[in-house]
């Protein structure tokens, strides 16, 4: 049984958390034709409340990469495959304006990126990568309301955990034939089990 390597906890093979935490059987295998391309910043893969490891489980096409900095040859190596349109999920901010949109639809299927890191931390990731930020923008104009802040604060009101946004990103793509209630639902569990975790060490804290 492999064990982490902050401590001597037994850690589940499968989804890489410690076994009293397991996600597996939260996973909701969720069919999707998009490829979802994870890049994920280091100090998000130590995250106790992360959402990506569930999102990895419960997509069969989803690619989850960790770094902080990429040169560019294994960039363009993860970023474009033969066949596929690439898109990145981030909205167009004044910090990293996205380029020039065309407002057709993808003529193949699409390789949708994510950045999962804080939102200083991934604008920092776009500025420093010219080849990120030049790819073609999906947006979420209105995310739906986060379940996220019960137990992870954001700087921004309509910022949304990573999950819940590629789940959204997939929806807008792919249209009623992608179904993500399922998997936002485990998502809801999840939250609801952390949240259950931190109130006890908060009772368990002396007075």
């Amino acid at each position: 049984m492999p064990a982490s390597p902050a401590s001597s906890r037994p850690v589940c093979p499968r989804c890489l958390r410690p076994l009293a935490t397991c996600l597996c059987a939260l996973a909701r295998p969720t069919p999707h034709r998009t490829e979802v391309l994870v890049l994920q910043h280091p100090q998000e893969q130590r995250q106790a409340k992360n959402s990506v490891a569930l999102l990895r489980l419960s997509l069969a096409r989803c690619e989850v990469v960790v770094g902080e900095r990429f040169d560019d040859a294994a960039l363009r190596a993860l970023l474009h495959r033969p066949g596929w349109e690439t898109r990145l999920l981030y909205p167009d901010v004044p910090a990293a304006p996205a380029p020039a949109a065309s407002h057709a639809a993808p003529m193949a299927p699409v390789r949708l990126v994510v950045i999962d890191a804080t939102w200083r931390k991934s604008l920092r990731l776009l500025l420093e990568h010219p080849l990120l930020a030049a790819l073609p923008r999906l947006s979420l104009d209105a995310p739906a309301p986060t379940r996220y802040r019960v137990i992870r604060a954001a700087r921004r009101a309509d910022q949304v955990s990573t999950l819940e946004a590629t789940v959204q990103a997939l929806a807008a793509l792919e249209g009623q034939s992608f179904d993500g209630a399922p998997l936002l639902d485990a998502f809801g569990s999840f939250v609801a089990a952390v949240a259950a975790r931190q109130r006890s060490r908060t009772e368990a804290e002396p007075g």
